[in-house]
């Protein structure tokens, strides 16, 4: 049995496995059983943006679909899976991804800060599928449709 409330959002984020340069979480704004939401900036320096494109940089969509599933899957499941079991426990698991159906609407540029509203949508026997959507801060939605993930014991 779990601890009732689960993890505080600081603690999910400090759960979170991917690390710089592959971390594309940088803050947890909500949290529940039923949602997550989760911001991050992509910095002008980012190690991908050397080659897509040199002499006009452009976030690659399957960094886009990571920052998806660090939200829609890794953060959320964390903070799922603590519901469930204590938090000793829940550090045993990693997500791994399983299958996405996203559409791209628009651009991501260096500076630009990203929100990943994630739905929970199936959460059975450690697996989760969630439904994403990802909006810059202007509100322009760049990106929106199902990601998939399940939480495999380390």
């Amino acid at each position: 049995m779990g601890a009732e409330a689960g993890l505080s959002h600081a603690e999910v984020l400090a759960l979170i496995p991917q690390q710089v340069p592959f971390r594309f979480i940088e803050e947890i704004a909500e949290l529940s059983d039923t949602h997550a939401v989760g911001k991050y900036t992509f910095k002008q320096d980012e190690f991908f943006y050397k080659g897509h494109f040199p002499d006009q940089p452009i976030t690659p969509g399957v960094i886009l679909l990571e920052t998806l599933c660090q939200t829609g899957l890794v953060a959320l499941g964390i903070y799922l899976l603590s519901l469930e079991m204590p938090k000793d426990e829940v550090t045993a698991y990693r997500t791994l991804f399983t299958d996405a159906e996203v559409e791209f609407s628009d651009m991501v540029l260096p500076g630009h800060e990203v929100i990943v509203h994630a739905e929970k949508v199936v959460w059975r026997r450690r697996k989760l599928r969630s439904k994403v959507q990802m909006h810059r801060s202007d509100g322009t939605l760049v990106a929106s449709g199902t990601v998939a993930g399940m939480g495999v014991a380390t």
